[in-house]
């Protein structure tokens, strides 16, 4: 919807059916409310066209194309798009969600490590041990903490690092360090990323290598 209507902030968004059956999509902040009605489609090949309704009356139609399984936003109106140029955007938006997606994972492989350490008194050596388990039950072998996927070490395009860091005193307790980095930089992700038992994120552009501790701290300005 942002491609469209321009907000001073986020709002919440809703779909529901409106009495004529069409789609309509609103979106609601502080002290304002926009919303889209969207008419039938019409689809030739791999063109489609639907009509487009604002709260204001105003009516366009709005051209699609499929490409690599998915429609993207063609035409608005009248007016063709820069399809060159969208590409570029439509590539750097994915780039970023995989990225997000793999800060998140490595946030929630953080929560796993320590539900494991609290079921099981220990941390675990590896990421395999937090896949799932058999039907003979949950163990520190076998956790069934995160999917088969994950335990393998490779999901969403990257690739995850898991590493104990030993106790710097005798009588401390080991601590732990998450990374990961895109399997194939530039297309599955630019960043790698870091992250330390604390919960400290940290990465950057790394041509595909690792992350580790000496990288810059990502602010939650970053959205990370």
């Amino acid at each position: 919807m942002s491609r469209f209507v321009l907000m001073g902030e986020p709002g919440r968004p809703e779909i529901r059916q409106d009495p004529q059956g069409r789609t309509v999509i609103r979106c609601e902040g502080p002290g304002v409310w926009v919303e889209l009605r969207l008419g039938p489609e019409r689809v030739r090949e791999n063109l489609g066209f639907v009509s487009l309704e604002t709260s204001e009356a105003q009516r366009t139609e709005i051209g699609l194309v499929r490409e690599g399984g998915g429609w993207r936003l063609l035409s608005l109106g009248v007016l063709l798009l820069d399809i060159r140029e969208l590409a570029k955007r439509w590539e750097a938006a994915d780039l970023e969600a995989r990225e997000q997606s793999a800060v998140n994972l490595l946030r929630r492989l953080r929560e796993v490590v320590a539900t494991y350490r609290e079921a099981f008194g220990k941390l675990p050596e590896n990421l395999a041990l937090l896949g799932p388990a058999p039907k003979e039950g949950i163990s520190a072998e076998a956790a069934n903490l995160v999917d088969a996927e994950l335990a393998t070490g490779n999901k969403g395009g990257y690739r995850f690092r898991y590493r104990i860091v030993p106790a710097a005193e005798p009588t401390g307790e080991p601590t732990y360090e998450l990374a990961c980095a895109p399997v194939e930089y530039g297309k599955s992700g630019r960043r790698s990323f870091f992250l330390d038992s604390s919960g400290v994120l940290r990465g950057g552009d790394k041509q595909g290598a690792i992350a580790t501790a000496a990288d810059p701290r990502l602010e939650a300005r970053e959205r990370y």
